[in-house]
Order: C-alpha cells, then sequence, then structure tokens
C-alpha cells in the first residue's frame, strides 16, 4: 500500500501565489481526491487573507503585485476544478451538504 504523503499546503499555496509553481494538470497529477481538497480550501483561505488586507492606494507596484497573486490563486482554484471535473473527482460533497442544512433552517 502506498504511503500518504504529508504536505505543507500553506507552502504551496504561498509558491502558487508568488508564481514560484504552477498549477496545471501535470503538477496536479501527483495529488489525489483527498489531497485535492485541502489544496483548493487552502487556495480559497489564501485568496480570502488577501481580500482582507488593506488597499495600497497610490502604490501602482504594490497594486499590481496584489491583483497578479489574486489572479494566479483564482486561476489555480479554476484549473483545480476543471481537473477533478475531467478526471471524475468529487471534490464539493461537503459543501453540499452544507448547504442542504442551511436550506432547511
Amino acid at each position: 500500500m502506498k504511503e500518504p504523503t504529508t504536505r505543507n499546503y500553506k507552502a504551496v499555496v504561498s509558491d502558487i501565489a508568488d508564481g514560484f509553481v504552477v498549477a496545471n494538470p501535470l503538477y496536479l497529477k501527483s495529488y489525489d481526491a483527498q489531497s485535492l481538497k485541502p489544496l483548493r480550501d487552502s487556495l480559497e483561505r489564501f485568496l480570502i487573507d488577501i481580500k482582507k488586507m488593506p488597499f495600497p492606494y497610490n502604490k501602482p507596484d504594490a497594486i499590481r503585485e496584489r491583483n497578479l497573486r489574486l489572479q494566479r490563486i483564482y486561476t489555480a482554484m479554476s484549473i483545480i476544478n476543471n481537473y477533478a471535473r475531467d478526471n471524475k473527482l468529487v471534490l464539493e460533497e461537503q459543501k453540499k451538504q452544507a448547504r442542504k442544512m442551511i436550506r432547511y433552517f
């Protein structure tokens, strides 16, 4: 049986946001469904954290850097979702169940 690999998702997400790692289908082949979920969730959390930071007015370089990071994260999330759909991996179970619970209340 294959041993599960431990990954530091925060470091991977930071590398993706900074442009050191490009999330593409070849890169995602090493991930299975159980490791794609935390990666995508970490990307969502990092996206929210960047949006929470104060906007750098009158600093064009800082604005450009912020927008590039947001774009890289959003693109990586889209690629992960499409990769999961193409390989028939289920990533949305928990959110669907949460939505059903919310509707009843």
